[in-house]
């Protein structure tokens, strides 16, 4: 078994060997990294690794794509166990693990206990530690770039970990009910029954009648993705009067944010969404503050 394991994540520690190697010999180096899937065109490298530099140290930000590496999903813990002892002082998560890298941690910070889902893991000798800056990235890209839109009704695409740090910002923006649907239905139940409390919030099997009376639509879907491409819901079904936000920042603009534009829609990509949990996140790695201002300049110049 132990053979096994070793084999399985023998190319992430010729990746970190080679990169160390290369960019670190003799500096204050800080060494960060991305899980997920289909993740080569992530901007995350660029904006930490410059901010860094800004700041007058360095940094390495490594893709650990599961994808390119051939790791099964069943390898996550496995990586996350090793990624201490390879130097790494956190990593980023992103999709399919920001629910399933909870059961691999030691502690959770009370904003990704209440979202239950982590995109930032920060490692330390007392164990691995998950945050959530998914939420406040999302909600300062929505206050910076949508202001004024009626928020009584929305629908959100998507209750996964992406999805449920979503939900979570638009009942702090104010929304005033919002209808959740997920192709699982169940895990929209799930993260409708958490939030509950807070305000109107719904699990909805059918979005078509729930888009009909919305003044508004997220999608918290990785569609619309390179991956993915295509819509999260039927293109009949936007109307100018609805303001429509996105998570996914590559490609800059989706299907369906192209559709939202022509009708007329006001629309906000996932691109602040990307700089603002980046900032945090570099944040929470380093313990230096972050200028989002700057941030956004490397995500552009990407």
């Amino acid at each position: 078994m132990q053979e096994t394991r070793d084999w399985t994540l023998e190319p992430l520690r010729r990746t970190v060997s080679d990169r160390l190697g290369a960019t670190c010999m003799g500096k204050t180096h800080v060494l960060v990294g991305l899980l997920g899937r289909a993740i080569q065109s992530s901007r995350s490298p660029i904006m930490h690794e410059r901010e860094a530099s800004r700041l007058g140290f360095s940094c390495s930000y490594l893709l650990i794509d599961f994808d390119a590496l051939d790791l099964p999903d069943a390898a996550l813990g496995a990586v996350i166990k090793a990624a201490p002892s390879l130097g790494f002082a956190g990593c980023n998560v992103t999709h399919p693990f920001k629910q399933q890298v909870v059961a691999h941690l030691q502690a959770l910070s009370p904003e990704a206990q209440a979202i239950g889902a982590v995109n930032t893991i920060v490692f330390s000798p007392q164990g691995a530690t998950g945050h959530n800056t998914d939420a406040y990235g999302f909600l300062q890209s929505f206050r910076d770039e949508l202001p004024g839109v009626t928020l009584d009704r929305v629908v959100q695409i998507g209750a996964g970990g992406a999805g449920a740090a979503v939900a979570q910002a638009l009942l702090e923006l104010g929304v005033g009910e919002l209808a959740i649907h997920d192709r699982d239905f169940a895990r929209a139940q799930a993260l409708a029954q958490r939030l509950s409390g807070r305000r109107t919030v719904r699990a909805v099997a059918d979005v078509a009648p729930e888009i009909a009376v919305a003044s508004g639509i997220v999608n918290a879907t990785p569609v619309g993705m390179a991956k993915y491409p295509g819509l999260p819901f039927a293109a009949e079904l936007l109307q100018p009067r609805h303001f429509v936000a996105e998570i996914v920042y590559f490609p800059l603009e989706t299907e369906l944010l192209r559709r939202a534009r022509a009708l007329g829609c006001r629309t906000l990509s996932g691109i602040g969404m990307a700089i603002g949990q980046a900032a945090r996140a570099f944040e929470l790695f380093t313990g230096r503050q972050a200028d989002r201002n700057a941030m956004a300049e490397f995500f552009e110049a990407a």
